[in-house]
Formats: C-alpha cells, sequence, structure tokens
C-alpha cells in the first residue's frame, strides 16, 4: 500500500502518474538533443571540419605557444580586473550607504553612468581618445562597468541583512564602520556571493574584447589561428579548442566560490552557538516569597 501524496502550499506533490508524464517528456527532451548532436556532428563531418589538414596547426610548437601566451594574457587582464573591480565596487557601495548626501549622491551618479556605458565603448574611448596602452585600456574599462555592477551587488547584500543586527550593534554603542565591517559585511557577505561569483565570470568573459584593441590575449591567438589560410582557414576547429577552455575556466571560478562558501559554513566565526536553556534566577536578598 502506497503512502498518501503529501500537499504543498504551493503546490501539489506530483502522482504516479504525472511522474510517468514526466518521465516521458525528459525522455523526448533527451532524444531531440541526442538527434541535435548528431545532425550538428554530421555536418561538421560533411563539411570536413575533422579533416587533419585543419587540425595539423595545433601540432607545432609556436601555435602552442601562441595559445599559452593568449591564455596567459586572459588571466592576467581578468585577475588585474577582479581586484580592481571588488575594490572599486567596495568604495562606490560604501558611498552609496553614506549617510552624508552629497557622497552619495556623487557614488549613485557614477554607478548609474558606468553601469549604463557599453563595457565596448569605454575600452575604446580609453584606448583611442587617451591613447592608453591595449592592456591598461581593457582592465579599465572592464573596471569600470564590473565595479559599478558589484557596487550595487555589495549595497543589497547589505541592505538583506535583517535591521535588527543592526540596531543591536548600535546598541552596544558600536560606530557605524564598526556595525558594518564587524555585522553587517559578514552576514551579507552570504547573500552576496553568488552574484559576485556570476559578475565575474562576466569579467572574465569580456576579457575576449581586447582582441578589438590588438591586445593579445586567448580569443586573439585563436583569431590569428583561424585566419591562416594556408590550413584552409580552420575556424571550427580553433572554436572546438578555445571554448572548453573558457568554460572550464568559468567553472573552476564558480567551483572556487562553492568552496569558499562551505569553508565560511564550517568556521568558527560563523557556527552556530547553542545557548544554554534559561534557568530561574536566585532569590533576592530579603525576598520572603516562596
Amino acid at each position: 500500500m502506497t503512502a498518501p501524496a503529501t500537499t504543498s502550499a504551493l503546490y501539489d506533490v506530483p502522482g504516479p502518474h504525472t511522474r510517468r508524464r514526466h518521465r516521458m517528456y525528459a525522455l523526448a527532451g533527451t532524444a531531440v538533443l541526442l538527434v541535435l548532436l548528431g545532425w550538428i556532428v554530421y555536418l561538421l563531418i560533411h563539411t570536413g571540419q575533422f579533416a587533419y589538414r585543419k587540425w595539423m596547426p595545433f601540432e607545432y610548437k609556436g601555435i602552442q605557444e601562441l595559445l599559452l601566451n593568449g591564455l596567459a594574457g586572459t588571466l592576467k587582464a581578468f585577475g588585474m580586473a577582479a581586484v580592481l573591480s571588488l575594490a572599486l565596487g567596495g568604495v562606490l557601495a560604501a558611498g552609496r550607504l553614506s549617510e552624508h548626501r552629497p557622497l552619495r549622491w556623487v557614488a549613485t551618479l557614477v554607478v548609474e553612468f558606468f553601469r549604463a556605458m557599453p563595457v565596448l565603448v569605454m575600452i575604446f574611448f580609453v584606448f583611442v581618445a587617451l591613447r592608453v596602452q591595449p592592456l591598461p585600456a581593457l582592465v579599465t574599462g572592464l573596471t569600470l562597468y564590473n565595479g559599478s555592477v558589484l557596487a550595487e551587488v555589495f549595497r543589497a547584500g547589505v541592505n538583506s541583512v535583517d535591521r535588527g543586527q543592526r540596531e543591536a550593534a548600535y546598541s552596544l554603542g558600536l560606530r557605524k564602520t564598526q556595525v558594518m565591517m564587524s555585522v553587517l559585511v559578514p552576514q551579507g557577505v552570504r547573500a552576496m556571493l553568488p552574484a559576485i561569483i556570476s559578475q565575474l565570470v562576466v569579467a572574465l568573459k569580456d576579457t575576449s574584447l581586447g582582441f578589438l584593441i590588438t591586445y593579445e590575449e586567448f580569443l586573439h591567438a585563436g583569431k590569428l589561428i583561424a585566419s591562416n589560410l594556408d590550413y584552409d582557414l580552420p575556424f571550427i576547429p580553433v572554436v572546438m579548442v578555445i571554448s572548453p577552455i573558457y568554460i572550464g575556466m568559468c567553472m573552476l571560478l564558480s567551483w572556487f566560490a562553492n568552496w569558499v562558501a562551505k569553508r565560511e559554513r564550517r568556521s568558527v566565526k560563523t557556527r552556530q552557538v547553542e545557548v544554554a536553556a534559561a534557568e530561574p534566577a536566585a532569590p533576592m536578598p530579603g525576598d520572603t516569597r516562596d
């Protein structure tokens, strides 16, 4: 005898017929995806994308060094942009949370302006109008945009902490800086972390815009290989080599974020402390009540 299906305030738990129907939908969707994947593979084979001549460049040491140097350039630009974006986001978030109205207005104007500006426009402006070298121009554009977005993430994370936490900290006599650094930010980090990592992934992918200003990053190296007439323009092989590396770096960044979140939950500073149950207080001197 099967147990009766329980219900929820949001939805009814599916019964056996519904679960069977959902499995059929899953199998049908999987079959469609496999057919689509097979069709794509057939087109790649039919157009000769797996021909040895198109994959020959990757055997040469010079091509391998070109890709490795491009990958190093991408990681260098991302590392600089990530650190500067986090720092800029923290400064702008502090300005937006300030009690001083002029400072709050200036920070809000900066955040809204650079959030609305396309990243490519900022990169080209710094590179062309200010005559800055490719790497500083790329890092500047990424920092201004991602720092502005992260400022809103930080502000929202701090404001997501229960108001009672702030009031309790002020009641203990703490200053605003102490309340922010000791109470609000540590608790808000958990709410901020997924959005922070998502924005850093965006910054990592946007480093590919550097090839438009001749910065020698990973995509720029792939473009040089793909435009080689000696190997029949191996564009698809280059994409099939570069794309998994980009995906792997983004997945590694997400894994690192999950590791940091789990480590934080196990930290002594954030671990929940058991409090003993309250006991009757000792009688006051002279109290004759039973």
